[in-house]
């Protein structure tokens, strides 16, 4: 009963989170990426933090090949894990066909997520995820500018976990918003989305 409970939790903040990011997104952007409205700037902002293995990293990395994004944190219990491992699995997939694909996870949880833990955690799933941190504020600004809902959410035992928006967002070439991939996304979806946003690359 309560697992049931957990679940419906996370799909009502997974949906919650696309309503939030609206201005990018209709309603259907989970399950038909050709709706997405068209998106030619960069989404986000100029940023400075720093990569799992400790060296500095700038919005450019986002730039110049195709890019799957996912914001989380390495103490989450389900939807992170979840994804990343679906993450690596995609890739695997992809196979060659896959290999021009960037993929980030940003923590929302900085204070935490320090360089050597995301490290330790990013490498559990595939060398291919770039785990990103930095400082509180910067990541901050971040989420911000990528419209990522994040909020501390305190436990009975005094630590606390992070809701946050459950879905990977795609970027082409130069930064711009391509669509995303939503939590209840099948696999065959998930790559039929991936594979659009390498098509564009390719030609």
């Amino acid at each position: 009963m309560l697992r049931a409970l957990r679940y419906g939790l996370w799909a009502l903040l997974a949906a919650l989170s696309v309503t939030m990011v609206g201005k990018f997104f209709d309603r259907e952007t989970t399950t038909k990426i050709s709706d997405l409205p068209a998106q030619s700037s960069p989404i986000g902002a100029p940023f400075q933090l720093i990569d799992h293995r400790g060296s500095p990293i700038t919005q450019q990395a986002m730039e110049g090949r195709p890019a799957a994004v996912f914001f989380g944190f390495t103490h989450c219990p389900e939807i992170c894990p979840t994804t990343l491992y679906e993450l690596a699995n995609w890739l695997d997939i992809l196979g060659v066909d896959g290999m021009d694909l960037n993929v980030f996870f940003i923590t929302v949880d900085p204070v935490r997520d320090t360089p050597q833990i995301m490290k330790e955690y990013v490498e559990r799933f595939s060398a291919r995820i770039k785990g990103i941190t930095g400082e509180p504020g910067e990541i901050t600004k971040l989420l911000k500018a990528w419209h990522v809902y994040a909020k501390r959410v305190p436990l009975a035992d005094g630590e606390y976990t992070m809701d946050h928006t459950a879905s990977i967002y795609l970027l082409r070439t130069n930064g711009s918003l391509h669509g995303m991939i939503g939590y209840q996304d099948t696999t065959d979806i998930a790559l039929k989305k991936l594979r659009g946003l390498l098509s564009l690359h390719s030609s």
